[in-house]
């Protein structure tokens, strides 16, 4: 594959949460990336993009198409404090308004996919009750985003339930829809001792994106280290990861998710991290060893 072949983005936190949504999109493209993923956390600050105004919403998607970028995805993570399966039927009912508001901010500014936080809870103790909330939440949160056009993907995470494609696949049956898929992150497969491999070709028809970060093993006596391991310190192995997707033909897009937005210098940090994934693919010949730069 040539570069100009890969479609490659950042995360919205691997940059200073200060920038406007303008500079953080050129300083995106100055770095190289094709399309930056948009964070929608647990924050007040970040879960006000829900309620944008019409004006809000416009200037926003003026601002992409002006940067010769495209955010195509969200990172809907602001169920981990208003989950699905929430015990609590209040806050259940404000997990469906935050699924509904975000499938149509994704109408409104051009967004495709809503990538989804694979828990029940967790912020309390889960239990078969509230896995069957939260299966009943997915399945109506799927009916609308059909509705509407938008795609919704389950992250694998750093929770044991749903920590595999193996187990989404599980969840794929139970909810047939071909506006729900999977969002693999290489990370996480690799932390709970997943065949990656395996699990990458066992989903590949059901893939929208991957993310790209690494992780520290989960053990017996260690929880795991999903956030904030530096690239080629951790327990993914990159470069087997990328001949397998070479081997499978994947061609969808790749996110790297970093959470530099704090560093001292985190274009530096982003930039070093993009290069070392890349040689990476280059290694694997997913990438074409001749293409060699951003």
């Amino acid at each position: 594959m040539k570069r100009n072949e890969l479609k490659l983005g950042l995360y919205e936190k691997a940059l200073p949460a200060v920038l406007s949504w303008p500079e953080r999109l050129a300083a995106a493209r100055r770095l190289g990336f094709d399309f930056v993923e948009m964070s929608i956390d647990e924050t007040d600050a970040r879960m006000a993009r829900l309620d944008w105004t019409r004006e809000e919403r416009k200037s926003f998607r003026d601002a992409v198409l002006d940067s010769g970028l495209t955010v195509p995805s969200v990172c809907l993570s602001a169920h981990r404090r208003f989950p699905l399966g929430s015990r609590d039927p209040a806050v259940r009912e404000r997990a469906a308004e935050i699924m509904r508001k975000a499938i149509r901010f994704a109408v409104d500014t051009g967004v495709r996919t809503l990538q989804l936080a694979g828990y029940d809870v967790y912020y309390e103790e889960g239990g078969e009750d509230t896995r069957a909330f939260f299966l009943q939440g997915l399945r109506d949160s799927v009916e609308f985003a059909s509705r509407e056009n938008v795609m919704l993907s389950m992250e694998i995470m750093d929770h044991p339930l749903l920590n595999s494609i193996v187990k989404f696949l599980n969840y794929g049956k139970w909810i047939p829809s071909p506006w729900f898929t999977v969002y693999p992150d290489v990370g996480n497969l690799s932390a709970w001792g997943n065949d990656v491999a395996g699990e990458l070709e066992l989903g590949l028809d059901r893939i929208v994106a991957i993310h790209l970060k690494d992780t520290v093993a989960v053990t017996p006596s260690f929880p795991g280290k999903f956030k904030e391991v530096p690239f080629g310190s951790g327990c993914v192995d990159f470069t087997g990861v990328f001949r397998k997707l070479a081997a499978l033909r994947y061609r969808g897009p790749f996110l790297i998710e970093m959470w530099t937005e704090k560093s001292p210098d985190p274009e530096a940090e982003i930039r070093n991290a993009k290069d070392w994934l890349m040689d990476r693919m280059r290694e694997a010949a997913y990438l074409d060893r001749d293409h060699q730069g951003a």
